[in-house]
């Protein structure tokens, strides 16, 4: 997100617009914490993870009386544009806050690990954490190839299969288990059977949203199922939010936070800027919370036949 607080700011700046950082998210705007933003205050933020405005969760705003008060504090600081940065969440309570206070324009920028909005082919941190995903079952691959030993690896997506799905080709994983489709032990079972015999390793990703369970659930019915083998489970969790961000995510960033501002100083609102075929679209967030992007069946179906 920092790459892309750095991009409203300075195009902002450039358009001789005020610019002003609102502290966590839509509960900083309910308490008034803005602070004034100039172009010193984003230097040296573009390679670093996170957000340096912080985040989280409100239920304040989630009532119309928290929206009210958000209101009151946005008019009180002159503020009649916001540059809202997140997922799903953020978006619907945008989609709410300009329904009942339509003079505030509001532009999205997708940031979300999940990859699951629909309006963009990739949001921001995805790469970064398929990455970091990458890297980490590299080295999970070397252990379980030092011990003959089968992996149930378990990445982030409650909802959403996007990091499992790509990372599961990226590593050469025997199997992925997502919640957007419907997954049959007795067919991750058969896999397994169907594979080579002389495989020293065997990876399977899992979402943690999948039904059978999560990992442990899939390990535990591998261990029943097939004793012989060396079944063990790794849960790789938040290190897949964290570390510097990559090329492609900062670049993203950048040119999703140059086209929100340009969008707001030429009138639009209501709107998520994405990239799509590497042109900037803009899908109103009614669309864009209701309709999830969809796995790629394609990706399934390479990873059954290079896993031969």
């Amino acid at each position: 997100m920092n790459a892309a607080i750095r991009a409203v700011v300075r195009t902002a700046i450039f358009y001789d617009i005020e610019v002003a950082g609102i502290r966590r998210g839509f509960e900083g705007m309910i308490n008034g914490d803005i602070i004034p933003m100039g172009t010193k205050s984003v230097s040296n933020i573009i390679q670093r993870g996170g957000t340096i405005l912080k985040t989280g969760r409100s239920e304040q705003f989630r009532t119309p009386e928290g929206r009210k008060l958000a209101y009151e504090q946005l008019k009180k600081n002159d503020i009649d544009g916001l540059v809202a940065l997140g997922g799903n969440g953020t978006f619907k309570g945008a989609n709410e806050f300009i329904t009942e206070y339509p003079d505030i324009a509001v532009i999205g920028v997708p940031c979300t690990i999940d990859n699951d909005l629909f309006g963009a082919d990739f949001t921001i941190g995805y790469d970064t954490a398929i990455n970091t995903v990458i890297e980490a079952v590299d080295k999970i691959r070397e252990t379980a190839e030092s011990h003959d030993r089968l992996f149930i690896v378990e990445v982030m997506g409650r909802d959403s299969g996007m990091i499992a799905l790509r990372t599961g080709m990226g590593v050469g994983a025997e199997a992925i288990m997502v919640p957007e489709t419907k997954s049959d032990i007795n067919a991750l079972f058969d896999r397994l059977e169907r594979g080579r015999k002389d495989k020293t390793s065997k990876i399977v990703m899992v979402a943690e949203g999948d039904e059978p369970g999560g990992a442990f659930e899939i390990g535990r019915a591998i261990m029943e199922r097939y004793p012989h083998y060396d079944t063990r489970v790794s849960i790789l969790g938040h290190i897949q939010r964290g570390g510097k961000p990559t090329c492609m995510d900062r670049v993203l960033a950048s040119r999703l936070g140059v086209a929100a501002v340009e969008a707001i100083k030429d009138g639009h609102t209501g709107e998520m800027a994405g990239l799509i075929h590497n042109d900037i679209v803009f899908t109103p967030f009614g669309q864009s919370v209701k309709h999830h992007s969809e796995v790629n069946a394609e990706f399934i179906r390479i990873v059954e036949m290079l896993s031969l």
